[in-house]
Protein backbone atom coordinates (compact mmCIF):
# COMPACT_ATOMS: atom_id res chain seq x y z
CA UNK A 1 0.00 0.00 0.00
CA UNK A 2 2.77 2.20 -1.22
CA UNK A 3 1.03 3.97 -3.96
CA UNK A 4 -0.06 7.53 -3.49
CA UNK A 5 -3.01 8.39 -1.32
CA UNK A 6 -2.57 5.17 0.70
CA UNK A 7 -0.69 4.61 3.93
CA UNK A 8 3.95 5.59 3.94
CA UNK A 9 6.43 3.77 5.48
CA UNK A 10 5.11 0.36 5.79
CA UNK A 11 8.21 -0.80 7.30
CA UNK A 12 7.26 1.09 10.40
CA UNK A 13 4.26 -0.69 10.33
CA UNK A 14 5.57 -4.06 10.02
CA UNK A 15 8.68 -3.06 12.23
CA UNK A 16 5.75 -2.13 15.22
CA UNK A 17 3.57 -5.71 14.93
CA UNK A 18 7.14 -7.56 15.24
CA UNK A 19 8.00 -5.04 18.62
CA UNK A 20 4.51 -5.81 20.09
CA UNK A 21 3.85 -9.19 18.96
CA UNK A 22 7.58 -10.79 19.80
CA UNK A 23 7.12 -8.72 23.70
CA UNK A 24 4.53 -11.34 24.44
CA UNK A 25 7.53 -13.67 25.40
CA UNK A 26 8.98 -11.21 28.14
CA UNK A 27 5.90 -11.24 29.61
CA UNK A 28 5.53 -15.15 29.36
CA UNK A 29 9.16 -15.36 30.47
CA UNK A 30 8.43 -12.62 33.58
CA UNK A 31 11.33 -10.39 32.33
CA UNK A 32 12.36 -6.89 33.63
CA UNK A 33 14.87 -4.39 33.97
CA UNK A 34 15.11 -1.14 31.37
CA UNK A 35 15.87 -3.26 28.03
CA UNK A 36 12.75 -5.05 28.67
CA UNK A 37 11.04 -1.72 29.10
CA UNK A 38 12.21 -0.35 25.51
CA UNK A 39 11.14 -3.81 24.18
CA UNK A 40 7.64 -3.32 25.53
CA UNK A 41 7.55 0.32 24.06
CA UNK A 42 8.84 -0.18 21.05
CA UNK A 43 5.13 -1.97 19.39
CA UNK A 44 3.34 1.00 20.31
CA UNK A 45 6.22 3.48 19.83
CA UNK A 46 6.91 2.96 15.85
CA UNK A 47 2.91 2.35 15.34
CA UNK A 48 2.89 6.28 16.79
CA UNK A 49 6.16 7.06 14.07
CA UNK A 50 4.09 5.48 12.05
CA UNK A 51 1.09 7.19 11.98
CA UNK A 52 3.38 10.50 12.33
CA UNK A 53 4.88 9.37 8.75
CA UNK A 54 1.57 8.79 7.66
CA UNK A 55 -0.08 12.61 8.62
CA UNK A 56 -0.75 15.39 6.60
CA UNK A 57 -3.72 17.24 8.85
CA UNK A 58 -4.89 17.42 12.20
CA UNK A 59 -7.03 14.30 12.60
CA UNK A 60 -3.22 12.18 11.39
CA UNK A 61 -1.65 14.31 14.22
CA UNK A 62 -4.24 13.73 16.84
CA UNK A 63 -3.81 9.71 16.05
CA UNK A 64 -0.20 10.01 16.31
CA UNK A 65 -0.40 11.76 19.29
CA UNK A 66 -2.67 9.28 20.96
CA UNK A 67 0.13 6.28 19.94
CA UNK A 68 2.61 8.35 21.19
CA UNK A 69 1.07 9.15 25.31
CA UNK A 70 0.05 5.16 24.92
CA UNK A 71 3.72 4.08 24.27
CA UNK A 72 5.00 6.86 27.34
CA UNK A 73 2.33 5.33 29.05
CA UNK A 74 4.03 1.61 28.62
CA UNK A 75 7.52 2.68 29.68
CA UNK A 76 6.38 4.76 32.28
CA UNK A 77 4.31 2.12 34.04
CA UNK A 78 7.71 0.03 34.81
CA UNK A 79 9.98 3.08 34.91
CA UNK A 80 8.01 5.39 37.15
CA UNK A 81 5.02 3.72 38.72
CA UNK A 82 1.67 3.09 38.06
CA UNK A 83 0.53 6.64 38.71
CA UNK A 84 2.64 7.79 36.34
CA UNK A 85 2.10 5.78 33.77
CA UNK A 86 -1.95 6.07 33.98
CA UNK A 87 -1.59 9.66 33.92
CA UNK A 88 -0.20 9.37 30.29
CA UNK A 89 -2.24 6.47 28.78
CA UNK A 90 -5.46 9.19 30.49
CA UNK A 91 -3.86 12.20 28.39
CA UNK A 92 -3.72 9.66 25.53
CA UNK A 93 -7.21 8.84 25.86
CA UNK A 94 -8.48 12.27 26.37
CA UNK A 95 -6.86 13.11 22.58
CA UNK A 96 -8.13 10.34 20.95
CA UNK A 97 -11.72 11.05 22.51
CA UNK A 98 -11.41 14.34 20.78
CA UNK A 99 -10.50 12.43 17.71
CA UNK A 100 -13.47 9.82 17.97
CA UNK A 101 -16.46 12.91 18.43
CA UNK A 102 -14.65 15.48 16.16
CA UNK A 103 -15.05 12.29 13.33
CA UNK A 104 -18.27 10.97 14.59
CA UNK A 105 -20.14 8.61 12.31
CA UNK A 106 -22.86 10.45 10.73
CA UNK A 107 -25.51 7.77 10.57
CA UNK A 108 -26.03 4.87 13.23
CA UNK A 109 -27.94 1.75 14.15
CA UNK A 110 -29.99 1.87 17.26
CA UNK A 111 -27.84 -1.03 18.43
CA UNK A 112 -24.61 0.65 17.41
CA UNK A 113 -25.60 3.77 19.39
CA UNK A 114 -26.82 1.78 22.23
CA UNK A 115 -23.71 0.35 22.74
CA UNK A 116 -22.30 3.31 22.71
CA UNK A 117 -24.43 4.95 25.42
CA UNK A 118 -23.60 1.81 27.64
CA UNK A 119 -19.82 1.02 27.26
CA UNK A 120 -19.15 3.38 30.32
CA UNK A 121 -21.59 2.71 32.86
CA UNK A 122 -21.26 -1.03 31.89
CA UNK A 123 -17.64 -0.80 32.79
CA UNK A 124 -17.76 0.91 35.90
CA UNK A 125 -20.43 -1.53 37.15
CA UNK A 126 -17.95 -4.54 36.19
CA UNK A 127 -15.28 -2.48 37.95
CA UNK A 128 -17.16 -2.00 40.82
CA UNK A 129 -18.28 -6.04 41.01
CA UNK A 130 -14.25 -7.20 40.50
CA UNK A 131 -12.35 -4.32 43.01
CA UNK A 132 -15.43 -3.05 45.43
CA UNK A 133 -14.77 -2.99 48.60
CA UNK A 134 -10.96 -3.21 48.22
CA UNK A 135 -8.85 0.30 49.18
CA UNK A 136 -8.81 2.39 46.34
CA UNK A 137 -10.95 0.22 44.03
CA UNK A 138 -12.24 3.79 43.15
CA UNK A 139 -9.15 4.86 41.40
CA UNK A 140 -9.13 2.35 38.69
CA UNK A 141 -12.90 2.98 38.79
CA UNK A 142 -12.38 6.41 37.66
CA UNK A 143 -9.29 5.56 35.09
CA UNK A 144 -11.53 2.97 33.74
CA UNK A 145 -14.36 5.53 32.66
CA UNK A 146 -11.35 7.39 30.60
CA UNK A 147 -11.01 3.93 28.52
CA UNK A 148 -14.44 3.34 28.28
CA UNK A 149 -14.88 6.60 27.12
CA UNK A 150 -12.36 6.38 24.54
CA UNK A 151 -13.81 3.24 23.42
CA UNK A 152 -17.14 4.33 23.05
CA UNK A 153 -16.25 7.12 21.28
CA UNK A 154 -14.09 5.12 18.70
CA UNK A 155 -17.31 3.11 18.17
CA UNK A 156 -19.53 5.80 17.07
CA UNK A 157 -17.02 7.51 14.71
CA UNK A 158 -16.46 7.24 11.32
CA UNK A 159 -13.63 5.45 11.21
CA UNK A 160 -14.02 0.85 10.52
CA UNK A 161 -15.72 -0.25 13.25
CA UNK A 162 -14.17 -3.93 12.50
CA UNK A 163 -10.83 -2.32 13.14
CA UNK A 164 -10.77 0.93 15.08
CA UNK A 165 -14.41 0.00 16.92
CA UNK A 166 -13.42 -3.48 17.40
CA UNK A 167 -9.23 -2.18 18.62
CA UNK A 168 -10.66 0.16 21.09
CA UNK A 169 -12.97 -2.63 22.66
CA UNK A 170 -10.21 -5.15 22.83
CA UNK A 171 -8.28 -2.48 24.78
CA UNK A 172 -10.95 -1.45 27.24
CA UNK A 173 -11.25 -5.55 27.66
CA UNK A 174 -7.45 -5.88 28.76
CA UNK A 175 -7.47 -3.21 31.21
CA UNK A 176 -10.31 -4.85 32.91
CA UNK A 177 -8.50 -8.51 32.87
CA UNK A 178 -6.26 -6.19 34.68
CA UNK A 179 -8.23 -5.35 37.22
CA UNK A 180 -9.79 -9.46 37.38
CA UNK A 181 -6.49 -10.19 37.96
CA UNK A 182 -6.12 -7.58 40.62
CA UNK A 183 -9.22 -8.68 42.54
CA UNK A 184 -8.64 -11.97 42.56
CA UNK A 185 -11.96 -12.90 39.80
CA UNK A 186 -9.29 -14.54 37.63
CA UNK A 187 -5.74 -15.74 38.39
CA UNK A 188 -3.10 -13.91 36.79
CA UNK A 189 -1.97 -16.69 35.55
CA UNK A 190 -4.79 -16.40 33.21
CA UNK A 191 -4.61 -12.76 32.50
CA UNK A 192 -1.04 -13.11 31.89
CA UNK A 193 -2.33 -14.70 28.48
CA UNK A 194 -5.00 -12.03 27.88
CA UNK A 195 -3.69 -8.92 28.88
CA UNK A 196 -0.87 -7.69 26.69
CA UNK A 197 -2.48 -10.01 23.46
CA UNK A 198 -5.80 -7.62 23.80
CA UNK A 199 -3.78 -4.36 24.17
CA UNK A 200 -1.70 -4.44 21.53
CA UNK A 201 -3.45 -5.96 18.78
CA UNK A 202 -6.17 -2.92 19.80
CA UNK A 203 -3.29 -0.49 19.46
CA UNK A 204 -2.87 -2.13 15.91
CA UNK A 205 -6.40 -1.91 14.82
CA UNK A 206 -7.02 1.32 16.31
CA UNK A 207 -3.97 2.62 14.40
CA UNK A 208 -4.61 0.29 11.19
CA UNK A 209 -8.56 1.83 11.25
CA UNK A 210 -7.52 5.34 11.63
CA UNK A 211 -4.35 6.13 9.83
CA UNK A 212 -5.05 4.00 6.65
CA UNK A 213 -8.45 6.02 6.39
CA UNK A 214 -7.05 8.90 6.56
CA UNK A 215 -4.29 7.86 4.03
CA UNK A 216 -7.17 6.93 1.41
CA UNK A 217 -8.78 10.75 1.46
CA UNK A 218 -5.57 12.27 1.61
CA UNK A 219 -3.35 12.79 -1.53
CA UNK A 220 0.59 13.44 -1.32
Amino acid sequence: MSEEGRDRARWLWLLALAGGVSFFIAVFQRLDGPAIWAWKTSGVGLLALWAAANAREKNGWLIAAVLGFGALGDWLLDAKGLIAGALAFAVGHLIAITLYLINRRAQMTPSQRLLGWLTMPATLAIVWGMLSPQPGWWHAAVYSLFVAAMAAAAWTSRFPRYRTGIGAMMFLASDLFIFAGEGGVLSKDVTLWLVWPLYFAGQALIAWGVVSTLAKETKA
